[in-house]
């Protein structure tokens, strides 16, 4: 009867894991819709609304378990740019709190701005268009930024200061304030240390050029507030030593 149960559990969990999969790797569509189709029909950029509700409560809950398994650019930049991508080393400044913050900053400051600008026209007939629009063209500018440094460095390097994924973290550290990520969040784990022999493959694929194996926490837990929980490092190592779970 446990077998019967763990065999529905695994069949289950994989079930899942294909369904995710697909949506990471079509996702990409996304930005064709809303930051492209979006100059045509500037209403499209209102559907960043509820994708911006959804990360942050995601990120409440799971960290930015939304950027490695959801997000339209994190698709972009996992399935489209690699072949293409020169794929350098991240230059380290560019995980720095400070230019974070800035990158942070500056956008939402740009983006109040440009709010409070559509909504001057509030009640007009134009009113959803314009709101739309400011959308559209922030979504615009993400893709083209992005797609730049996923080229000319590596696929991943605008996810280190992508403005949505600093504010997954810093959602993600009210939930822990809150106690409302005790249950849901799962993070790499290193479960038999006897088995890691070091050999570093799991920094090696990382998307975000984090270093799981020789940043463990006492409890040999991977901490990192960046970890996308892609699971490409549990994939990669070769003795099995990680795996990802509450």
């Amino acid at each position: 009867m446990k077998i019967v149960i763990g065999g529905v559990a695994v069949k289950i969990q994989n079930h899942f894991k294909k369904e995710h999969t697909i949506i990471k790797k079509w996702a990409w569509l996304f930005i064709l819709l809303v930051a492209f189709g979006g100059l045509w029909l500037p209403q499209l950029g209102l559907l960043l609304l509820p994708m911006m509700l959804t990360l942050m409560v995601m990120g409440l809950l799971k960290g930015k378990y939304w950027c490695g398994h959801f997000c339209p650019h994190g698709s972009l930049f996992d399935y489209l740019i690699p072949p293409v991508s020169f794929n350098r080393k991240m230059p380290q400044f560019f995980k720095s709190p400070i230019v974070q913050g800035a990158a942070f900053g500056g956008f939402m400051y740009m983006l109040g701005m440009r709010l409070a600008a559509a909504f001057q026209s509030f009640g007009s007939a134009s009113f959803a268009a314009q709101l739309g629009a400011v959308f559209v063209m922030n979504y615009l500018v993400v893709t083209i930024l992005g797609t730049l440094l996923a080229v000319f460095i590596k696929p991943r390097t605008w996810c280190t200061v992508c403005p949505m994924g600093t504010m997954q973290v810093l959602m993600y550290k009210l939930g822990r304030v809150l106690n409302a990520n005790k249950k849901t969040d799962r993070k790499i784990t290193m479960h038999s240390a006897d088995k890691c022999v070091a050999c570093g493959k799991c920094a090696k694929v990382c998307p975000m050029q984090l270093s799981p194996y020789d940043n463990m926490s006492e409890n040999n837990t991977f901490e990192n507030g960046h970890c996308i929980r892609c699971e490409e490092c549990v994939e990669a190592c070769p003795t099995k030593a990680l795996l990802i779970k509450k």
